[in-house]
């Protein structure tokens, strides 16, 4: 197998690659949760990435304390795996210049990602991610850190496939909370959570324009924060709607409980997984011409989503056969 052409050789030639990563982020402001929140990624592994808050979780006038117990959790020996990024404040606060610095200076060589918040225009979000490689480049030697941008206002809608388009960005996340208070009472606070936040014209049509331009720049759309954190169910349901219903790759955890149901849900099948994997091994095995397996015909187009689908699979945790982690990772 060693000699044989890998699947990102052959199927995306000229493409930007996609990222394979978690899909599940949790969310932790507080440094006590933080620290839950690295405990358990040890404990379950790294299928959940790790956001920690300085926008909403830092105390007003103690932001650069907080940047600095963040930067700590994130350069230090509880986060074993290196999936942990961090928010900064958006562009019209004073402090996300200084969150950065303190940041990138600290952790910059472990950190996982940034999160830009509040986008209000792609120019401005150019500028702060102008600033992350300057930073970078000053402080860890010009190492690329991914942007995740969180899509909550008017403007980013508008601007979306310009933001999208940006080359260092990974995700675009849809922030539902901030996104309904910002229309003035003219959607519900039942949009803010199930079934409204998928029934709702003007939610659903926001989510759809995030995906597709997510999808079509080779950027992760990630998914809203589901508010119930008791009803694990009604969090399986929202992540299994998010993905199935809308093709939503990824979806923010605000509780513990929430990131088992979120990760399962978003997780393929593993049956799916089970045929990615005998699909693309025939492929492979016929240098990635056409094929038929189980009476069906099979060529790069589809070798293309049963790629993507195994690569989610493996970062959700699902177990892969040894014959294919040798074919494709090489272990």
């Amino acid at each position: 197998m060693s000699s044989s052409l890998h699947p990102s050789e052959v199927l995306y030639s000229g493409e930007k690659p996609f990222p394979a990563i978690a899909a599940c982020v949790h969310y932790a402001g507080r440094e006590r949760y933080i620290q839950k929140a690295l405990e358990l990624q040890h404990e379950f592994g790294p299928i959940f990435d790790i956001t920690c808050d300085c926008d909403d979780g830092a105390v007003a006038g103690a932001e650069r304390e907080h940047a600095e117990m963040v930067s700590a959790f994130i350069a230090g020996p509880l986060n074993r795996h290196d999936r942990v990024g961090a928010r900064i404040h958006d562009y019209t606060h004073r402090h996300w210049r200084d969150d950065l610095d303190i940041i990138l200076r600290q952790s910059g060589t472990r950190i996982a990602f940034i999160v830009i918040p509040k986008v209000e225009r792609v120019a401005q979000l150019a500028e702060m991610i102008e600033v992350v490689k300057s930073l970078s480049k000053q402080h860890c030697g010009e190492r690329h850190i991914p942007i995740h941008v969180m899509v909550e206002t008017h403007g980013a809608l508008r601007e979306i496939n310009s933001i999208a388009a940006l080359p260092d960005v990974e995700t675009l996340d849809f922030g539902i909370m901030d996104f309904v208070s910002s229309h003035r009472g003219a959607i519900p606070v039942a949009a803010m959570r199930s079934p409204g936040q998928f029934d709702h014209p003007l939610i659903r049509r926001a989510k759809c324009e995030v995906v597709a331009a997510a999808i079509g720049h080779g950027v992760i759309p990630a998914h809203n924060v589901t508010t119930e954190v008791r009803d694990v169910s009604q969090v399986a349901a929202d992540a299994r709607r998010a993905r199935e219903e809308f093709g939503f790759l990824r979806m923010w955890s605000i509780h513990p409980t929430q990131i088992e149901p979120i990760v399962k849900a978003m997780s393929p099948r593993e049956d799916e997984a089970d045929e990615a994997a005998e699909i693309l091994i025939a492929a492979q095995e016929k240098k990635w011409g056409p094929i038929q397996v189980r009476g069906r015909l099979h060529d790069r187009a589809s070798y293309r989503y049963y790629w993507d689908l195994l690569q989610r699979a493996k970062a959700t945790g699902l177990k892969i056969p040894e014959l294919v982690n040798r074919a494709f990772w090489g272990k």
